[in-house]
């Protein structure tokens, strides 16, 4: 053992959640972190392709909204929320910016390359001992992690050990899933893993075809009750985009009960029907596009889900633009999935984060049954989890919390 208080952690799992965690703890204990991959934080960089959207400027309930389970988040959240992450980001030498709808990003320049290494630098300055190309099998009849590394086997003592296995999507980046039959294994409920933040699949009508890879711009999408302004992309199998991703829980819903899962599209959100059907009024038929400037996709789109008496006669037209109804067939496969619903369910874990029946074992990150939107949220919930149950295995050890 260390001379930091004779205690000892180890954290399974080298993602964002993984990495906070082993940080916080080694301000207080020895910390070792296996990782199963070659090298650390390979989803970190995945996600991090288009630019790294590490967190999103929402607060309070404005940020709670955005997450399933808001009553077990919402503690979570508050002790480390988007403005504690963006404060430690700059103590890291990453200074951040805020973009368009409150997206948070490392200032420009900044490569996500730079923003795992200096957390990686911060976790390995504070004793951090990190070893790669470690898998988790299984546990021991002590409930401690069997760790197999180039087929030899190791089976780490500590006083706590906190997991950050991560979910079911992107499995090429390690996160497979392949943890749920360990821990089913001494009783622990796990939720079935489900795709979220995914595109649907969605019969195209054949004038579609020619505009797959656009996109439509400024547009507001809604399912039930929730609604979202952005853009959507149609692909060869239905749509997606930022638009769709935050309607993806109520699709679901929707495609599990007896109800048709319909996406409503609004093509003019920034125009009431009113406004939409002053700009009609004495437009000829051929003119009404340029009129309510719809691009050639849009009006591509519009015809499509529209019937073709009711276009042809065009004066519902007004409404139709702002109430394009899409049905839904089915969501993406997990493996295309920018996240997963499911994990570990919240009725098997303390306030703190770890097993009920296991109070030795923590978790973290997207192992535990929590869905959020893309936004920021998905890396805030990570970051929040692991800071959350680091806390917890200190208070667990009687030694002194992060403030």
């Amino acid at each position: 053992m260390s001379a930091k208080h004779g205690r000892r952690v180890v954290v399974v799992g080298g993602g964002p959640a993984g990495l906070m965690a082993a940080s916080i703890l080694a301000r207080h204990v020895e910390v070792v972190l296996f990782e199963q991959g070659r090298t650390i934080g390979r989803k970190f960089l995945v996600a991090g392709d288009g630019g790294l959207n590490i967190t999103n400027s929402a607060v309070g309930d404005a940020l709670l909204d955005h997450f399933s389970r808001p009553d077990r988040m919402h503690p979570i959240l508050e002790a480390f929320d988007p403005t504690a992450l963006g404060q430690w980001l700059a103590s890291l030498g990453v200074p951040t910016f805020t973009g368009t709808s409150g997206r948070v990003f490392p200032q420009r320049g900044i490569k996500p390359a730079e923003v795992l290494k200096a957390i990686m630098e911060q976790a390995r300055d504070r004793g951090v001992r990190m070893h790669t190309g470690y898998a988790f099998v299984g546990f021991n009849e002590e409930r401690r992690p069997i760790m197999v590394r180039d087929g030899a086997r190791s089976i780490p003592e500590a006083d706590a050990y906190l997991f950050a296995l991560g979910g079911a999507s992107w499995p090429k980046t390690g996160s497979t899933g392949a943890w749920v039959a360990a821990f089913e294994a001494i009783g622990v409920d796990v939720r079935a893993f489900e795709a979220s933040n995914c595109g649907v699949d969605v019969d195209l009508p054949a004038n579609l075809l020619p505009h797959v890879g656009k996109p439509l711009k400024n547009i507001a999408a809604r399912c039930g009750t929730k609604s979202v302004r952005g853009e959507i992309t149609v692909t060869a199998h239905g749509l997606e985009g930022n638009a769709i991703y935050p309607l993806i829980p109520a699709v679901r819903g929707l495609l599990a009960s007896p109800h048709e899962a319909t996406i409503t599209i609004d093509l003019k959100p920034d125009l009431t029907e009113e406004r939409i059907a002053e700009r009609l009024r004495g437009a000829a038929w051929k003119e009404r596009s340029s009129a309510l400037r719809l691009d050639r996709p849009a009006l591509a789109f519009l015809k499509a889900f529209t019937p073709v008496e009711r276009y042809l006669d065009g004066r519902t037209l007004a409404h139709d633009v702002k109430n394009v109804q899409v049905p839904v067939r089915a969501l993406r496969p997990i493996e295309e999935a920018i996240s997963t619903s499911g994990g570990i369910s919240w009725d098997a874990l303390n306030d703190d984060l770890a097993l009920r029946d296991h109070p030795h074992l923590f978790v973290a990150g997207e192992m535990i049954d929590w869905d959020a939107p893309t936004g920021g949220f998905l890396l805030q919930g990570a970051f929040s989890t692991g800071y959350w149950a680091a806390n917890g295995i200190l208070a667990k050890l009687g030694l002194a919390e992060e403030v």
